[in-house]
């Protein structure tokens, strides 16, 4: 079983006394390989295509998640969306978990990720629960 240089499998074929097949049951075996080359060819291509399918799906929803966080990071800081970023992707690092279960965790408030943003480390939870109404805090004097 063959496609081109490609071998899918093979097919074996038996009788039940010995002696060669007949030209019209060598035929009748190459078209039933034929037909079962064919069938493992189109799953083999479902199954990639429904393995993509699930691989972009899920980067997409990731993709949703980490643009949440940010958005809420940056709202919360009084950020831009690269500096939001650059803080999950650091903590992330930091810690060795992947970006999106940090993302995750702050959206959903159950992360303590810090912040350096102000000069001094601030709980990223803390900041999760400040209603975006409140006045920022000061910033600390220069000295």
């Amino acid at each position: 079983m063959r496609l081109r240089d490609q071998v899918i499998g093979a097919l074996n074929l038996f009788r039940a006394t010995p002696g060669t097949f007949h030209s019209a049951d060598v035929r009748i075996a190459q078209a039933l390989a034929d037909v079962a080359t064919i069938s493992l060819l189109h799953e083999r291509s479902m199954r990639h295509s429904d393995t993509l399918n699930e691989q972009l799906q899920t980067a997409l929803n990731n993709r949703v998640i980490i643009e949440q966080a940010k958005g809420k990071l940056a709202e919360r800081l009084g950020l831009d969306m690269a500096q939001a970023f650059s803080l999950l992707r650091d903590y992330a690092r930091d810690r060795n978990r992947r970006l999106v279960d940090v993302a995750q965790a702050f959206v959903d408030g159950t992360e303590p990720v810090t912040s350096r943003a102000a000069g001094k480390p601030r709980q990223l939870s803390q900041i999760a629960d400040r209603s975006p109404r409140q006045p920022r805090p000061a910033p600390p004097p220069q000295t």
